[in-house]
């Protein structure tokens, strides 16, 4: 990896987004909580959410991960209040896709991923990325599974 794409991966868009991560706190008394890690990074984002007739009412999230880990877990907090378990998933879907099959930055209300399309091209940070969407859409699971 050369400086230049260094540059262009960490930019000031995403440092922004990493300094200033919503909902960075644990709730007392979650619905469902989950705790992922990406292996191949080390990268952990434990969400915890309250949910009440099928949408998020309180959102809760720590976030040990890389800069695009944190910029991906501002984004999606960013947009978590009032989500069902479809939105979450719609999003964890197309951010996928953003990274792996080169489609759109996920649509609202999840905006501002396209900070995140230049590490398309770093596939070891992919999962680092999908983390606080997937630990949100499990806890969504968990949620609905228990009511």
């Amino acid at each position: 990896m050369s400086d230049t794409d260094l540059i262009k991966l960490y930019s000031q868009r995403i440092l922004a987004l990493a300094a200033d991560i919503p909902h960075m706190r644990r709730l007392e008394s979650p619905t469902a909580t989950v705790r992922k890690r990406s292996p191949l990074c080390g990268s952990t984002v434990t969400v915890d959410i309250v949910v009440r007739d099928g949408r998020i009412t309180d959102y809760g999230q720590d976030v040990k991960a890389c800069a695009l880990g944190q910029a991906s877990a501002a984004l999606s907090g960013a947009a978590m209040i009032g989500r069902t378990r479809a939105e979450v998933e719609r999003a964890r879907d197309e951010l996928r896709a953003m990274l792996k099959d080169g489609g759109p930055a996920p649509s609202d209300p999840f905006t501002g991923y396209e900070a995140l399309l230049p590490a398309r091209d770093f596939k070891n940070r992919h999962a680092s990325i999908l983390l606080a969407l997937e630990a949100t859409a499990e806890a969504m699971a968990q949620a609905e599974a228990a009511a």
